[in-house]
């Protein structure tokens, strides 16, 4: 159970951080143009820490356990980059599916993005809870 905890907090603080550098530099530059007249006037909070806790929950179980089960950091890079192009496919193909102002560029860089931030942070977690689990042991 303390190796999944370590593996959760590790992988989330992974995540939260390489994605906060992501959405800095993203946000005028990529979104604001294109989906600036459908953007909320404020960041909501909430729905944003609900998504990291169940997306982290998700990279967790197919892709960082199945990195410590294997002892293989680059396992959970594979299906964390798998995991994330199918999650970030999933939003942002229904997304350019079904609303009027979408872009096949944001489509396209999203997807990409999902894919890195997710095999990355899936590893980092990976490798975070392996070396802590060995300097506890």
């Amino acid at each position: 159970m303390a190796r999944i905890i370590i593996a959760y907090i590790s992988t989330l603080l992974v995540f939260s951080a390489v994605d906060a550098v992501w959405l800095t530099n993203s946000a005028d530059l990529l979104y604001r143009p294109i989906l600036g007249p459908i953007l909320a006037p404020e960041f909501r909070l909430a729905p944003a820490i609900i998504f990291y806790l169940l997306y982290i929950a998700g990279l967790l179980y197919f892709a960082v356990l199945p990195g410590l089960r294997d002892g293989l950091w680059r396992t959970a890079l594979i299906k964390g980059g798998l995991f994330g192009f199918f999650a970030y496919a999933t939003y942002d193909l229904t997304n350019q599916a079904t609303l009027i102002i979408w872009s096949t560029k944001i489509t396209i860089a999203d997807m990409i993005w999902g894919s890195f931030v997710s095999g990355v942070s899936a590893a980092g977690g990976c490798l975070i809870t392996g070396k802590l689990r060995k300097a506890a042991a």
